[in-house]
């Protein structure tokens, strides 16, 4: 096997240390290597005196493989002066049996000596800061959603079926009955008449689903739940500002993803920080598909297909494209809305989303790459497209309910 780096070097990474493989020609034998392993520590002033072994080495090349959050600061230092790169674990296993600090980082130089690793996609810092940020906001998002749910089990502990009238617990007229709860109030039909605008029309329901054993202990935990949920309020939309300046190079790449439906500024600003925005980085749209985990797996064996399930990808790209791909079912006329509900008859509901999501990835790369708007294909692509077969399975269709169905075409008019 043919050996791209004669210089090497393999890194495995811990909390406290890392241990550092530099492979070198044998200067005994002419075609042999020779490894020499060393333990640093973590600290930035370990990784710098890391990085001063590794250019006195003269590697041509640096191996990491990427373990949990403990990877950034040997890559981000490394990186600066050395060929630094970065790999999935899961592309890069050891032989069973051989698993141990010091036999992975001799693994890695070896792999990456003759050239058998493939790069992580590492964005530049301006993109990595703004992962941090919508990621930060989508798992407050998260947690204020969960403090509702606590919120809506407490009031059904205490009787109070409020969240069975109003469809937000944390809306105007909820919070000013949750007020009045905690203020002491107990009469039901004083609480319903809290209510503003269009809830008023509900208050006989609002007098019966306020009727409960609504207690101190209760009135607390409200207090509680609802002071959490207002802070983390605050803090969403202080990383929503931060996030909207930080955006504001990558106006012209949200303008062109707010063409494709189910798709709305939030989901955006999450597709532009995980992606970059920059579609160079994908030789084509499968390539990134794959990358974000929006493809079929492949698992063959005695001409058997063992398993197709999706292989992990980029979890906070799939959450965004989910949350697109269920919004754009519901866009009446439209061609995912169509790809959707042809798909679900055959292959059930989730596996038809995952399709329309694939749909939505596969868009975002050709609309980037040659700069164009989402162009909308239809909700009656698919019959247009073929319309003997939408034809033949409407007259299936019909059969299978008890009909004799004949087909008379329309003469073409001059």
């Amino acid at each position: 096997m043919d050996v791209l780096h004669e210089r090497c070097a393999g890194i495995d990474i811990s909390k406290r240390d890392a241990k550092v493989c530099v492979r070198t020609p044998s200067a005994r034998r002419k075609g042999t290597f020779t490894n020499q392993t060393v333990t640093f520590g973590a600290t930035t002033n370990a990784i710098l005196d890391l990085r001063e072994h590794l250019l006195h080495a003269e590697v041509s090349l640096v191996v990491i493989e990427a373990t949990g959050d403990y990877w950034k600061p040997f890559y981000y230092l490394l990186a600066e002066e050395l060929n630094v790169v970065l790999v999935n674990a899961r592309m890069v296993k050891n032989l069973p049996g051989r698993k141990t600090d010091v036999s992975d980082a001799a693994w890695l130089a070896q792999l990456g000596s003759h050239g058998l690793v493939r790069a992580s996609f590492v964005p530049p810092q301006p993109v990595r800061e703004l992962r941090d940020l919508t990621r930060a906001r989508t798992q407050l998002t998260r947690e204020r959603a969960q403090v509702v749910q606590r919120l809506e089990k407490l009031l059904e502990d205490a009787g109070i079926k409020l969240s069975a009238v109003v469809s937000d617990l944390m809306g105007v007229s909820s919070r000013a009955m949750l007020q009045a709860l905690i203020d002491g109030q107990r009469d039901p039909q004083a609480l319903a008449d809290l209510a503003k605008r269009r809830m008023r029309s509900k208050i006989p329901e609002l007098g019966q689903a306020l009727t409960g054993r609504f207690r101190e202990h209760h009135a607390f935990l409200t207090r509680l739940y609802l002071d959490q949920c207002d802070q983390l309020t605050s803090a969403i939309k202080q990383l929503t500002v931060r996030v909207e300046e930080a955006m504001v190079p990558f106006r012209p790449v949200l303008g062109l993803l707010d063409t494709i439906p189910g798709v709305n500024r939030a989901v955006a600003e999450v597709i532009v920080a995980e992606t970059g925005g920059d579609m160079s980085r994908f030789a084509s749209a499968k390539n990134l598909a794959s990358w974000a985990g929006l493809c079929p797996g492949h698992h063959e064996s005695a001409g058997k297909v063992r398993s197709t399930r999706v292989r992990p990808g980029n979890a906070h790209l799939k959450g965004a494209l989910g949350m697109a791909a269920l919004a754009a079912t519901r866009t009446k006329d439209s061609y995912l809305q169509a790809r959707y509900k042809r798909l679900t008859a055959r292959r059930g509901p989730m596996k038809a989303l995952i399709a329309v999501e694939h749909s939505i990835i596969t868009a975002i790369w050709h609309m980037l790459t040659d700069d164009v708007p989402y162009y909308e294909l239809g909700g009656d692509y698919f019959t247009r497209r073929d319309p003997e077969r939408a034809a033949c399975r409407a007259v299936t269709r019909l059969n299978e309910l008890g009909y004799r169905v004949t087909l008379d075409p329309l003469e073409a008019t001059g």
